[in-house]
């Protein structure tokens, strides 16, 4: 069975199983392969009885990966003990799964050969397990990939399109510049004209009188 050959504590706290998989949950190695659909422990027994069921049913033939290790003590006090006096000591090693983590890979057999392995060895295991191709996973990459190029696109199409519009807008401002122009010089004109206009009035009226 899988165990560490040494460890820095012979003893740790139980931990938590929550959230998902962030590291492992990819194919790496195989074809097919068998992932967990929810947390759990997993004792070195059972990721050997496991294993036994893959190779037998294969017959030794292709290659199996296991992607997990026992690497966690787990301590049982002995029956009719009473409370306190420590923990107890190290009774067996588990594997901590999170969903999505891939147990077990394979490849070199036929994806029915596959399927009919992973169900014997998920009856081993202690959690829901899911099938899972190497094919499938490429499939989602792919469509990934093909959805980031079109949002790409669509903000490429998005900035050509504000730079058009500054540039009529930068059109319009200067067409209608001379416009403002001619408006300002107007009535700078008739500010002038104004003075003289009323000085010539009063002329025409003082000669009345």
């Amino acid at each position: 069975m899988l165990m560490p050959k040494r460890v820095k504590r012979r003893r740790v706290h139980r931990g938590n199983m929550r959230g998902i998989a962030t590291r492992g949950n990819k194919l790496a190695y195989g074809d097919f392969g068998i992932a967990t659909t929810e947390p759990s422990w997993i004792k070195s027994n059972q990721i050997e009885a496991a294993r036994v069921a893959l190779t037998r049913y294969t017959k030794r033939t292709g290659k199996v990966w296991i992607k997990i290790f026992p690497d966690k003590p787990v301590t049982k006090k002995p029956a009719e003990t009473r409370m306190g006096s420590g923990k107890g000591a190290p009774e067996f090693w588990v594997a901590v799964v999170r969903p999505g983590r891939i147990l077990f890979e394979i490849s070199g057999v036929s994806e029915a050969v596959a399927k009919e392995a992973f169900r014997l060895a998920a009856h081993k295991l202690p959690c829901k397990t899911k099938f899972i191709r190497k094919s499938d996973e490429l499939v989602v990459s792919k469509k990934v990939k093909d959805t980031e190029e079109t949002e790409e696109l669509v903000e490429a199409e998005t900035e050509v399109e504000i730079i058009e519009a500054e540039v009529e807008a930068k059109e319009i401002t200067k067409t209608e510049k001379p416009a403002e122009k001619e408006v300002a010089e107007n009535t700078e004109k008739a500010k002038v004209a104004k003075p003289k206009v009323e000085s010539t009035v009063k002329k025409a009226t003082a000669k009345t009188e």
